[in-house]
């Protein structure tokens, strides 16, 4: 907390600080990339490109653009919520940075987005992939909301994970079922050809290695309480889904099935960050917000 005061003692600093990490080869044009910008006297876009002739700010064509929050407050946000390994409630980050509640949840929520990275490659050597279930038990729930259909994952969102257990890193994602062909698909997109693939014995991922070549596939069934046979068990995913629940339980106690996948992302993200120190992750996810919008009309509509 001190070092971080020492490195944000106002907003100029803050600023300087944004700027180059969002531009460190140099301050370019967020629309046009150009190189050709110059200093301006505009209210609040304090940079003028001569090649698209558009005044821009580090704010521009990122996360940030129309955010009316000050840059050190950002920076607080983005250090709070880097340091709390199961998330930051909006109702904690509105009191300990003096914006709403409000204006804490929609900065939360582009945080997150911050974390989604699709360009990651596919996972090589051992991966291991699972899914779980997320979302109130029926019986909590008020009596016109319940479904009535059943027990177990009724009523609950599925997401399915990717763990790659030489990096640590982890795929993530929210998915309408977890059938064969879903799991076949996510398994396709995440896990590289010549991969070993560890599952537990669902019937979906019967005969997987036979559907994607050049994938290895050793399966651990649960129902007979196998859980770890030689080299094969899914300890590592369920690590990671364990991790995402608690943060689910104890600090936000509910997610909506609508922006569960930024949630989703967040803690996948954050499985590949945790061996850097805190100012590297802080630079890491500013430069995620870079290229990427949120507004908050679609976040409620």
């Amino acid at each position: 907390m001190l070092q971080l005061g020492d490195m944000f003692p106002d907003e100029e600093t803050a600023q300087d600080w944004f700027e180059s990490k969002m531009w460190p080869d140099g301050r370019k044009c967020p629309r046009c990339n150009g190189e050709r910008t110059v200093e301006s006297s505009h209210a609040k876009m304090p940079y003028w490109c001569s090649d698209c002739r558009k005044y821009f700010s580090v704010r521009t064509g990122t996360l940030l653009e129309t955010s009316k929050v000050p840059l050190r407050k950002w920076a607080w946000a983005i250090y709070l919520h880097l340091t709390s390994l199961k998330g930051v409630s909006s109702m904690k980050l509105h009191r300990d940075i003096g914006v709403t509640q409000k204006t804490a949840w929609f900065m939360l929520q582009r945080i997150r987005e911050a974390f989604d990275d699709n360009d990651d490659p596919p996972f090589g050597g051992a991966v291991e992939v699972d899914e779980a279930y997320f979302g109130g038990k029926e019986s909590n729930k008020h009596e016109w909301k319940r479904t009535k259909a059943g027990r177990g994952t009724v009523g609950k969102t599925a997401v399915v994970g990717a763990k790659d257990r030489e990096t640590g890193k982890v795929k993530a994602r929210v998915v309408q079922s977890t059938d064969r062909e879903t799991l076949r698909l996510f398994v396709e997109d995440s896990v590289e050809d010549g991969a070993t693939l560890y599952t537990d014995g669902a019937t979906a991922y019967d005969n997987i290695a036979d559907l994607l070549n050049g994938i290895r596939h050793e399966a651990v069934n649960h129902s007979v309480g196998e859980y770890v046979r030689g080299q094969a068990h899914t300890n590592a995913v369920e690590s990671f889904w364990s991790m995402l629940k608690r943060g689910f339980h104890g600090t936000y106690h509910r997610i909506s099935p609508k922006h569960l996948h930024r949630y989703v992302a967040e803690f996948a993200g954050r499985q590949g960050v945790r061996d850097m120190d805190t100012v590297d992750q802080m630079v890491y996810l500013v430069r995620g917000m870079s290229g990427k919008r949120l507004r908050y009309r679609d976040l409620i509509a």
